[in-house]
């Protein structure tokens, strides 16, 4: 084997191995879609139980948990409310507001995510937002885990991500919260109220189609080295039986182009 096919060869391997690996992380992508799908059927449309006894209030919201629908009674802390920068919703970016709410039942308090706000005139003005009910409430929603940390630095009140470690330090240690979050569904007084975040969607995108083809594309490199190989093999033989008996070389089929029959 020379050297030159012994590189076509690595770098038909490299390609191959690049190219399950591309098909593996696209069907990974399809497993956590299909499992959301399942999470959301599941939990999305059931009857709501009651938070306590529901979840281990001790323990941070599972992902098995996202989307169990709950229901609590007690009342906003509506001083320490939160707003959540960058959240985008039908194409255009606002903010997420967060209240803490505090059950009657002594259960950990749990951030309430209300709804949606758009952006106000400039980055340095918040929009207005619509208060929470005033004294004793009932709200109805979906359970969420908490959202990773995003690092950044921002004013006072407001967080980059839905992150209860972020938000607990935001609001102080005296009021202990749930490590998840509450999608509000519905809440009773009704009052007025940002925006309803909308049900999650739960098509499962091209990820498995884009996998199939990731892994039948993988093999490409080696058929191209093993066409290209036999070709000069064949070119070689005749060579050498034109060195050795004068049989000549038989000329390639010239490639024939749509513009030379016209012509012809």
């Amino acid at each position: 084997m020379s050297r030159q096919w012994a590189g076509a060869l690595a770098l038909a391997a490299v390609f191959a191995v690049v190219a399950v690996l591309l098909g593996n992380w696209q069907y990974s992508k399809h497993v956590d879609k299909t499992a959301n799908r399942d999470r959301v059927a599941a939990h999305y449309d059931a009857e709501p139980r009651p938070l306590g006894d529901t979840v281990d209030l001790t323990e941070p919201v599972t992902q098995a948990e996202e989307w169990t629908r709950v229901t609590a009674t007690g009342s906003y802390r509506a001083q320490d409310q939160l707003m959540v920068r960058n959240r985008p919703f039908d194409g255009t970016f606002g903010y997420e507001v967060l209240v803490p709410f505090v059950p009657d039942d002594g259960s950990p308090a749990v951030l309430v995510n209300r709804g949606w706000l758009a952006n106000a005139e400039d980055a340095s003005t918040l929009p207005e937002v619509p208060p929470p009910p005033e004294g004793t409430a009932t709200v109805t929603g979906w359970l969420r885990p908490g959202e990773p940390d995003l690092g950044r630095d921002l004013p006072a009140g407001q967080l980059a991500s839905i992150n209860v470690a972020g938000a607990q330090a935001a609001i102080g240690p005296d009021l202990p919260l749930l490590d998840g979050y509450l999608v509000l569904g519905e809440e009773s007084p009704e009052v007025e109220r940002p925006v309803p975040i909308a049900r999650p969607r739960t098509d499962l995108g091209p990820h498995l189609a884009y996998a199939i083809q990731w892994w039948f594309t993988s093999p490409i490199g080696f058929v191209m080295v093993v066409v290209f190989a036999r070709r000069d093999y064949l070119d070689a033989q005749a060579q050498e039986r034109t060195a050795t008996d004068g049989t000549p070389v038989p000329a390639r089929p010239k490639k024939v182009r749509i513009w030379d029959e016209e012509d012809g």
